[in-house]
């Protein structure tokens, strides 16, 4: 066995190689949450904590990536995982946070995933404009959310880095 094949963990195939379409999604997706109107940092944030509850090393490492080439500090990027009682967060921030969270952990029995308050608080800190980005960027990160949980590409800092085997 090389060492490259020791090392490697991807249990799959680069997925573009195969549907070369998935550039042209990534990129829209990329498009529709880059308009501004939610800053990239936030986006990243709630990249970091998606990636942190479904348990994924790639999604958590490229994200702390992200987040660290942006000037972020240590503290804001450790505290994501605790971000209910860290004192690094805007309220703005917590809005987003508490959004992915309450869409990618189930519901208490009997109740909704993403309550009313949980929307209502989203809506005090986001224009209409940019709770529709944020929500596509929930949806982004779904989406990549299964090729890094079922593909489980290499961890990455960077995107031109190799992620698949």
């Amino acid at each position: 066995m090389s060492n490259n094949a020791a090392a490697s963990i991807s249990r799959m195939p680069n997925p573009g190689e195969f549907v070369p379409e998935l550039a042209d999604v990534s990129a829209a997706l990329f498009r529709a949450t880059g308009n501004k109107s939610v800053p990239r940092t936030t986006i990243n944030l709630v990249h970091l904590r998606a990636g942190q509850i479904v348990h994924n090393t790639y999604l958590t490492v490229l994200n702390t990536s992200f987040l660290r080439k942006a000037g972020e500090s240590e503290e804001r990027i450790t505290a994501v995982a605790s971000w209910q009682d860290a004192p690094y967060f805007t309220p703005a921030e917590r809005a987003a946070l508490a959004l992915v969270e309450a869409t990618l952990q189930p519901a208490p029995h009997g109740r909704e995933r993403v309550t009313d308050e949980v929307y209502a608080e989203a809506a005090r800190h986001y224009d209409e404009k940019a709770l529709a980005t944020l929500t596509i960027a929930i949806g982004q990160i779904n989406f990549f959310i299964a090729l890094a949980v079922i593909g489980k590409p290499q961890p990455v800092e960077s995107l031109t880095a190799q992620q698949w085997d």
